[in-house]
């Protein structure tokens, strides 16, 4: 099986690749929710039973064809930080990363797929793509449930279908989720009224690390809510259609900015550039939202020789337990946000700073120049 230090030097597939709509819409993923017969859930076991379910269920999933050369790990055997990674690179889930006993994950070697044991069902199966690709994502994990549900028997109900440890995930047992990039609708104040539209279709919007989390660098997850009473392919054709209706508005918000609010815009961007390509000390969040300004930048064709994918890599290392793990080491944040500031310096300077910009069409009633979120 691979180690951990070479799954973290290589970039996972969704990182490098390019999907529909990847500008605005970063990475799709789909989430199956699976239990087995005869096990208490998670929450209701017993610390011995989690273990015996682990140490039945992971060669299972070690052997299956997606997962051959790929990462396993028991969580006795990872360290805080370690764990921590793994929940930045959205490989675990934060609730899973706090536990340890009888929990595990197998992740492939391209990072497409990974599968959580004993997180709050006894199996969470993940797939995510770049883009707006949420039928690739499925996929991968419809596949990948097939072939376990061959060796494993799954607790299934004719009537109510998958059974879970939460209602909520009842039926279909899919959450299906996208992140999308959405700054030009945040500075424009357009961000909530589109919330607000895509909650009243039963959607939920969270932040970059999912529920309870705060939206950084103008990073959102949208997913749906309900999994009984609907199949998975409606499900997700419902998701798809409700997110090409926020790229669209994304877009529309950005041609706004550059033909109402160049200026603005042209200052958001100078800014977060110099700042981040010459600080040398970087808070967590505001590294987030200028790297978001950098991005929005790229995809205006404000910046040169800035690949887009290069800042996806970056939001990456510049995440606390990413900086602890280059460090070998746990660091105060003070030392934290040196090294932010140092790694950026470093990353940033390939890139072409913006240069002369074409004259502002128009400098009234453009939105505050303040960076968004601070």
């Amino acid at each position: 099986m691979m180690r951990f230090a070479t799954l973290i030097k290589n970039p996972a597939d969704w990182m490098k690749g390019a999907g529909p709509h990847s500008e605005i819409v970063m990475t799709s993923r789909v989430r199956l929710a699976r239990n087995l017969r005869g096990f208490p859930f998670p929450g209701f076991s017993q610390e011995r039973q989690r273990i015996d379910l682990m140490e039945q269920a992971r060669p299972v999933v070690e052997d299956l064809p997606e997962m051959r050369d790929g990462y396993s790990e028991e969580y006795n055997g990872l360290s805080k930080i370690r764990k921590q990674v793994l929940v930045e690179r959205h490989l675990v889930s934060r609730e899973h990363a706090a536990r340890s006993s009888g929990c595990a994950v197998v992740v492939d070697r391209r990072q497409s797929i990974s599968i959580m044991i004993n997180e709050e069902d006894h199996f969470r199966i993940q797939g995510i793509r770049p883009g707006l690709n949420l039928h690739s994502a499925y996929e991968l994990v419809d596949r990948v449930d097939t072939e376990l549900s061959e060796s494993l028997p799954f607790a299934f109900d004719a009537k109510l279908g998958y059974l879970t440890a939460c209602p909520t995930n009842l039926g279909t047992g899919m959450r299906a989720s996208v992140m999308l990039h959405l700054p030009a609708l945040v500075l424009t104040e357009q961000i909530n009224p589109v919330i607000k539209a895509v909650g009243k279709i039963g959607l939920a919007v969270r932040g970059l690390y999912g529920e309870g989390t705060e939206a950084l660098g103008n990073l959102f997850q949208i997913s749906n809510q309900h999994t009984l009473g609907e199949a998975e392919s409606e499900i997700i054709a419902q998701i798809e259609k409700v997110i090409e209706g926020v790229v669209r508005s994304e877009q529309n918000a950005r041609a706004k900015l550059r033909e109402d609010h160049q200026t603005m815009l042209n200052d958001q961007v100078g800014r977060a550039f110099a700042i981040l390509r010459y600080a040398h000390v970087l808070a967590s969040k505001e590294a987030l939202n200028l790297v978001s300004m950098l991005r929005l930048g790229a995809d205006l064709d404000l910046v040169g020789n800035c690949d887009r994918s290069l800042l996806d890599m970056l939001l990456l290392e510049i995440q606390p337990a990413h900086l602890q793990l280059a460090a070998t080491r746990e660091l105060a944040p003070e030392e934290r946000d040196g090294m932010r500031a140092e790694i950026t310096r470093v990353r940033l300077q390939s890139i072409d700073g913006p240069g002369n910009f074409p004259p502002s069409q128009t400098t009234s009633g453009g939105p505050p120049s303040a960076p968004p979120n601070e």
